[in-house]
């Protein structure tokens, strides 16, 4: 009897580049897989955004996990969903954004734009330089982020500030990080596939300490790759397919 077998693929840095709209050539390599294998995706972002970025071909994928996998989806079926409200309360909320807004009053950057909380059902998304940045801008505080370790200090004095709390704090993408329960990275998603499948492969860039993919590359329900991009992406999907044999 043939093993079940599912790819996983995280979306910024590893089936697009950072916020980039999907190519042809990833695209077309994801019509291909899904002809031989199973597989799904799970991103931070919400669905929307996902679907965004992968030019609406998220339908090729068996499962889409968005936001860790708060939101799940097997097909066009919702499986899943989970809001932090329901978890922390509106109170606690408050107290945390409210922190977070004064905190960003006091930063200096290269510039400033909009929406620099982004609320989402299983998250709350910080953004300093806020998301509304051009794409010029993003990658101008990248730059400077990467220098002042700006959202590595701001992580800290919300650890700090909110030792008890619960929350856990993950640094993704170039202008950002999520702040979710612990428990609510993107391992979350796994409750949903890991009786499904005998293995399950995970592609992800940021499988760093504290990188948004670092706990799902290390559970050991996966067998975790890291990935430089899009096209490494496409190169080590492509070794794992043939020491598979599919």
């Amino acid at each position: 009897m043939s093993r079940k077998i599912l790819f996983l693929f995280d979306v910024d840095g590893t089936l697009t580049a950072p916020r980039a709209v999907i190519t042809n050539k990833m695209l077309d390599f994801l019509k291909d897989l899904s002809k031989k294998t199973t597989f799904g995706i799970v991103g931070g972002s919400d669905e929307k955004k996902i679907v965004e970025q992968l030019d609406g071909s998220t339908d090729l994928a068996t499962y889409l996990f968005s936001e860790n996998g708060l939101v799940a989806k097997h097909g066009k079926t919702l499986i899943g969903k989970t809001s932090i409200v329901e978890k922390l309360g509106n109170d606690k909320l408050q107290d945390f954004i409210n922190f977070c807004l004064s905190y960003m009053s006091e930063m200096k950057l290269p510039c400033k734009r909009g929406t620099f909380i982004e609320f989402r059902n299983g998250m709350i998304n910080v953004c300093p330089v806020g998301r509304a940045c051009s794409l010029e801008e993003r990658k101008e505080f990248f730059e400077f982020d990467k220098v002042h370790k700006l959202r590595e200090k701001f992580v800290l004095a919300l650890k700090n500030k909110f030792p008890d709390l619960g929350m856990k704090y993950s640094i993704g993408g170039q202008i950002s990080f999520d702040c979710f329960p612990i428990g609510w990275d993107k391992t979350y998603c796994l409750q949903y596939i890991e009786k499904e499948f005998d293995e399950i492969y995970f592609y992800g860039d940021k499988t760093y300490v504290d990188g948004n993919d670092y706990e799902i590359y290390n559970d050991s329900r996966v067998q975790g790759r890291t990935v430089t991009g899009p096209d490494d992406t496409i190169s080590q999907v492509t070794a794992d397919l043939q020491r598979l044999g599919i």
